[in-house]
């Protein structure tokens, strides 16, 4: 570490005001803050002083997101490990390159085979999110004359695990490219953003290659010649007038899943999204460092569960009637209620606006699932919805504080 630190420490002239890559300063900043402690301190005692900085903070949502992480490298691997073992074609001929190189088998029972492949998808979608969106950071820190903003650490992580394994990579580099321009950058940046940027570019390929989003094919991790499979809403959403719920859960990844499988996240869809016990493990770590509200999340539930449950009560119809048990772990939901709407940036600022904004987005998800069945996934829009609505329920938060006040000390 000392060499490390030493390298650094040689090179740091030449990126300093009159060196020759002055320019590219921020860079630099980029990797010296994320190897060590930032040198520069606030002194004196007018300074409120804490160990949790924004580099930590990023670092700890990465931390966070871990299982998930392990989940869209496990489950992709197994799902289509699992469709080759039943007679389908591998999606790509280097996969198979790849697993003649190492010696591993298209065993869905292997643990090992199941993460490689996996890696295989997940990997290339990761590497061009940071190459395109990294690239638009740096330009904008240039440009801008500051440091490049750790932010980009937990959007360049995020939008990966919101994909199908199959996008293509063109369509990586376009949703990101957007996503960071469009919703962050142009409005200043890292905590000037009202929107979050990972969710942005995903709305845009969502609306911009909605044939490619939204069909069956592209969720599937092996040759579409050999099978083809919709995520669990794609099939309640598709699923004829007066199926039940059991038929529905029966025609999904074409052998049907049980409520422990979906919970679990052994089922096709976005890589990270699936297992309701990852994003679990996420909250409780991002609940207990204090970075995440357990307001914001447990507002989510509560209107995700009081409407769909009034929706169940009064409606046989499969989608529109959906149990609120099977809401919570199909699709999204829980994926974007602990790691999205919680972004503190976007989300309601204020203890009371919290609450609200938490329960106006598990309202707005069971209100575009049911009623929207072209839109069957909900949470993404209804997260975006709250970004908007986020300033004005922070806003009317603080006038009734000021208003009750006012009367309270009137005299």
């Amino acid at each position: 570490m000392k060499f490390l630190r030493g390298m650094l420490d040689k090179v740091e002239p030449m990126f300093l005001e009159g060196g020759k890559l002055e320019r590219l300063y921020p860079l630099y900043e980029a990797a010296d803050t994320f190897l060590y402690t930032p040198p520069d301190r606030a002194k004196g005692l007018t300074h409120v002083r804490d160990g949790l900085d924004l580099k930590r903070t990023m670092i700890f949502v990465v931390l966070s997101l871990l299982p998930c992480i392990y989940m869209a490298l496990w489950n992709t691997g197994y799902q289509a490990n699992f469709q080759i073992a039943n007679g389908a074609q591998p999606m790509a001929d280097w996969h198979e390159t790849i697993f003649k190189m190492t010696g591993l088998s298209h065993d869905p029972s292997s643990w090992i085979s199941n993460v490689v492949l996996g890696a295989i998808f997940f990997l290339p979608v990761y590497i061009v999110t940071m190459t395109v969106g990294g690239t638009i950071e740096l330009i904008f820190s240039i440009v801008r004359k500051h440091e490049i903003n750790e932010g980009f650490l937990v959007t360049g992580m995020l939008f990966p695990l919101i994909l199908p394994p199959t996008i293509p990579l063109w369509q990586v580099a376009a949703g990101i490219g957007f996503g960071v321009l469009v919703g962050k950058e142009v409005f200043g940046g890292t905590g000037k953003n009202f929107l979050n940027p990972a969710l942005t570019a995903r709305a845009f390929l969502y609306f911009s290659y909605a044939t490619d989003l939204t069909g069956d094919k592209i969720w599937s991790a092996v040759s579409p010649d050999g099978f083809s499979g919709a995520t669990t809403l794609g099939v309640v959403a598709s699923a004829p007038a007066g199926t039940t719920m059991e038929q529905a859960m029966a025609q999904v990844d074409g052998h049907g899943i049980t409520w422990n499988q979906a919970f679990l996240g052994v089922m096709q869809g976005s890589m990270g999204e699936t297992s309701v016990l990852a994003c679990l493990l996420g909250a409780a770590f991002l609940i207990a460092t204090g970075i995440g509200s357990w307001r914001i999340m447990l507002g989510c539930v509560i209107g995700a569960m009081g409407l769909s449950g009034v929706f169940h009560l009064v409606s046989d119809d499969v989608l529109y009637g959906m149990a609120p048990w099977w809401h919570l772990v199909v699709g999204g939901f829980a994926f974007g209620t602990v790691f999205m709407a919680t972004d503190p940036v976007s989300a309601a600022m204020t203890r009371t606006g919290k609450w609200i904004y938490g329960i106006l987005i598990g309202v707005v998800t069971i209100l575009i699932r049911g009623v929207s069945p072209a839109f069957p996934e909900g949470i993404m829009l209804a997260i975006l919805f709250g970004n908007v609505m986020a300033p004005l329920i922070d806003y009317f938060v603080l006038q009734a504080n000021i208003n009750r006040r006012k009367a309270r000390y009137a005299t």
